[in-house]
């Protein structure tokens, strides 16, 4: 099977270009947002449970206050609008059905630099040493 040619990134469309960066963005804030809340929306007593395979422990947690709450779900919101636009883009539509997936993965990278190489280190080993 021949092997796809790269899609660079100036063949997106700017419009999907941008919805692609601001999902990325705005999977990122919520992740953020996640990991700093309580564990549990609502107010609940801690517990500790090694009965499984596994030990399972949680603080007691005071809930999502209002305010975290919207912007959760705010978040989440913008998040499937987005999956949407992009998923559902017109410019998928000139792309052939077997390209699709690689398609869509060089899209989802497209605005991460490339690892640089890394540097030669010199070497510490000298001919006497042979």
């Amino acid at each position: 099977m021949p092997a796809t040619p790269a899609t660079p990134a100036q063949e997106f469309p700017s419009d999907l270009l941008a919805g692609q960066e601001e999902l990325h963005q705005v999977r990122s804030e919520l992740q953020t947002l996640l990991k700093r809340l309580p564990w549990s929306v609502e107010p609940l007593d801690g517990f500790s449970d090694n009965h499984g395979w596994r030990k399972v422990e949680r603080p007691a947690s005071p809930g999502w206050t209002p305010d975290e709450q919207a912007e959760v779900e705010k978040l989440r919101d913008r998040e499937r609008e987005l999956a949407v636009f992009v998923s559902c883009h017109r410019f998928w539509d000139q792309v052939s059905p077997p390209d699709t997936v690689d398609t869509r993965m060089r899209l989802k990278h497209v605005h991460k630099t490339p690892p640089e190489p890394p540097a030669e280190a010199p070497s510490t080993t000298t001919s006497e040493e042979h």
